[in-house]
């Protein structure tokens, strides 16, 4: 496994996992403004973005994914940054292998199951008949009535690729993440507790982090922070951008990198 992946600016190593049915461009805006102290590099998951497609989908296996990765860029230890399915890949891999891990900050999901709650989304991308379509307004079209909000119709059709006779296609793996959507609603099985730096930042308007989350995120990582931003929801980094930034950089700035990562960075 060879994931896609992009790398801008210079400093300490900071890794970004999207969420479930996203990529790396949805971390552009954030990415960018971090790269005045960091060195970001931001990956696409198996099954997502550009990088390669594989039947089998688990947070154990998506945790080795980034572990090979590590391997392969010679990245020795990172800072470690996810967003909800993003974040429980990296609370995967950092009770996996807490050595590669330098901080570790999860936005909005705890280690915990959760209900299978995307399968109607799931539901109605699988049953379009893309080669119908002619434009992105057509699909856009027919998801509205299974799918109103415009805002993610739009993000779910950012994953629309187009053949070489100008046809829909999807990018992403929609089958194997339909045969292993089960699997990704599970919670995390870690290995080790994480004796590091650990944030958890949850928005206010979000109900994926309860309060009586908090005792088994501690039992995991006995140096979790927690931070709510009232005024985000689930899309924390993009509903309050300027808080997020700040809360992400701080506390990395509290917890400095201890050696920094060799060799080059290219993309996969």
């Amino acid at each position: 496994m060879r994931l896609n992946s992009q790398a801008i600016g210079d400093g300490p190593p900071l890794i970004i996992l999207h969420g479930f049915l996203g990529s790396l461009d949805n971390w552009r805006t954030a990415s960018g403004r971090m790269s005045a102290r960091f060195k970001i590099i931001s990956v696409d998951l198996r099954n997502h973005g550009r990088s390669p497609h594989h039947p089998a989908m688990s947070y154990p296996a998506m945790a080795e994914d980034i572990y090979e990765f590590c391997n392969q860029h010679n990245i020795a230890s990172a800072h470690l940054l996810g967003h909800s399915m993003g974040g429980k890949v990296a609370m995967q891999f950092a009770t996996t292998h807490p050595q590669r891990v330098e901080t570790l900050i999860v936005v909005d999901i705890a280690p915990k199951g959760y209900p299978p709650s995307h399968e109607a989304t799931l539901a109605a991308l699988r049953n379009l008949d893309l080669c119908s379509f002619r434009s992105f307004g057509e699909i856009d079209a027919a998801l509205a009535p299974q799918i109103r909000a415009p805002s993610l119709r739009r993000f779910l059709m950012k994953n629309l690729a187009r053949r070489a006779d100008a046809s829909f296609c999807w990018g992403i793996d929609l089958d194997a993440i339909l045969k292993n959507y089960h699997a990704l609603t599970k919670p995390i099985v870690p290995t080790h507790a994480f004796p590091k730096p650990a944030c958890f930042i949850r928005g206010g308007r979000s109900d994926y982090v309860a309060d009586e989350d908090l005792p088994l995120i501690k039992k995991m990582f006995s140096r979790a922070e927690f931070v709510t931003i009232p005024d985000a929801g689930h899309w924390v980094h993009t509903d309050a951008t300027e808080h997020f930034l700040k809360i992400v950089t701080n506390f990395i700035g509290a917890h400095p990198t201890s050696h920094r990562s060799a060799g080059p960075h290219s993309n996969a």
